[in-house]
């Protein structure tokens, strides 16, 4: 979805510019301005904007993550803290990107069905970089996973550590 969060939100929520900067006692052309980045909102008037579309702003944790090789010499990536996507990223259909799913290009996976995202999510921890991890990985789905996912032992042994500090 394109332009600012206000933008987002705004038409998320199915409002007009006008519609929404009445409801927020802000004038149009500064909404306008704010949505098309020529001025940027105080993180007040932002949270204000954000709310009477139905909207909050959220802070979340972004994960560092650290190479570890294993012992056939291939690096894999483990996160420092678990993360969330958006409910419409974590449960869509993905096609995954041919660095990481180098053995069956092309396929869809359908993120809604558990069978396939436990396959999505073995495929990206085994080869993916920590951007695909994060783009296609929801930490409390992988946690609901975790037991039935086929994964080398060391992978299991280095993201259990993360897996527990949840």
């Amino acid at each position: 979805m394109p332009g600012t969060i206000i933008e987002q939100a705004r038409r998320r929520a199915g409002l007009t510019q006008l519609e929404l900067s009445e409801r927020a006692a802000t004038s149009r052309p500064t909404l306008s301005a704010y949505e098309s980045g020529r001025k940027s909102p105080t993180l007040d008037t932002a949270e204000r904007i954000l709310r009477v579309a139905g909207f909050e702003i959220a802070i979340d944790r972004v994960p560092e993550f650290r190479r570890v090789k294993s012992g056939r010499g291939r690096p894999f990536y483990v996160a420092d803290a678990l993360w969330r996507l958006p409910i419409e990223q974590a449960l869509a259909r993905t096609e995954l990107p041919l660095s990481v799913n180098w053995s069956e290009p092309g396929r869809t996976y359908d993120l809604a069905d558990r069978r396939q995202r436990a396959r999505c999510y073995e495929a990206v921890l085994r080869e993916g970089m920590p951007r695909d991890i994060v783009r296609y990985v929801d930490g409390a789905l992988l946690v609901d996973l975790w037991s039935d996912l086929v994964l080398p032992r060391q992978i299991r042994s280095e993201w259990d550590v993360t897996l527990a500090t949840r």
